[in-house]
């Protein structure tokens, strides 16, 4: 006996996607998966539970899949953002099993691609049920792979944010060394006047450009505002380099884009892992105890 149809995966989506309209910026997958939870009335089997955790979760993660190679729904770094596409389809499908084939439909589109199979080799039926969501292979792979970066990217998140603040400001400055600055300052606690870093190319400083670096350790996103405040700091000789762990609002990071005569990099959480793992060999012992990460390998699923 069917568990689930086609045409509740297309309700469950379209409602994701109106969760997500909402949230331009993007929600964390966490957060937009309880937000729907807290929308919808869960059937006693949604309402079950897999080994690896509710089933619920798990059957929006592997329809989100569909959506994702659609062009419908992006997923960076655990955040999840709906596209132009993705709304211009929620508006165009609004029959929920419609909703649902269309994005299957693409899908199928994008294995054949992939793979290079034939037409006929990629049919799935997309019928009224759909039973063995957890067998599927290629999504299975793909749910698999964003959760255990979600569930890394949390626990670091998480350290991170419980640092003193004096000490996530000496790690920062620990990591571009690591890249290989040469860091000149680190503000000493009370008023740092926006600045919490200053860093050169040469370790004699006599070569451009200077570095201004602000740290912000914090689980809010830094706004366009925020951003103008601190490149308010930058001259036109010198370079900007914003760390927040709460990341940045898509305003900010077109207004940095924008700026032609002042550089400026974003850095988030996710970015600041990245740039720590890459450079790990250049750390001293000291500074990798700050934030000791271990790199671990995954077969990455085919974008």
């Amino acid at each position: 006996m069917a568990k689930i149809t086609n045409k509740r995966l297309g309700e469950l989506i379209q409602a994701l996607f109106r969760i997500l309209e909402k949230h331009p910026d993007g929600m964390k997958a966490k957060e937009a998966l309880a937000t729907l939870a807290d929308s919808v009335t869960l059937t006693e089997y949604e309402a079950g539970s897999y080994e690896s955790g509710r089933r619920f979760e798990k059957i929006v993660r592997f329809a989100t899949v569909d959506t994702v190679r659609a062009g419908w729904l992006i997923k960076d770094d655990g955040i999840w953002t709906l596209t132009k596409e993705g709304a211009k389809a929620l508006k165009q499908y609004k029959d929920p099993l419609e909703f649902h084939k269309k994005a299957a439909h693409l899908y199928q589109q994008w294995y054949k691609h992939h793979k290079g199979l034939q037409s006929s080799d990629t049919q799935s039926a997309v019928g009224t049920d759909v039973e063995g969501l957890e067998d599927e292979s290629e999504k299975s792979a793909s749910v698999s792979y964003e959760e255990a970066k979600e569930q890394a990217q949390e626990k670091i998140d998480a350290f991170l944010h419980s640092m003193d603040a004096y000490d996530f400001q000496r790690l920062v400055a620990d990591l571009l060394k690591a890249i290989g600055y040469h860091v000149t300052w680190i503000a000493p606690p009370g008023k740092d006047g926006g600045v919490d870093i200053l860093a050169y190319t040469d370790p004699l400083g006599t070569q451009g450009p200077r570095i201004k670096v602000q740290v912000k350790q914090q689980c809010k996103a830094v706004t366009e505002p925020d951003l103008k405040s601190f490149m308010a700091n930058i001259g036109q000789h010198d370079s900007g380099i914003f760390f927040c762990t709460g990341g940045f609002t898509k305003d900010a990071e077109t207004y940095a884009r924008s700026q032609e005569s002042k550089r400026i990099m974003l850095v988030d959480s996710a970015k600041l892992v990245q740039l720590w793992t890459d450079n790990i060999p250049h750390l001293s012992d000291q500074a990798w105890q700050q934030l000791p990460l271990t790199p671990i390998y995954f077969l990455t699923p085919e974008k």
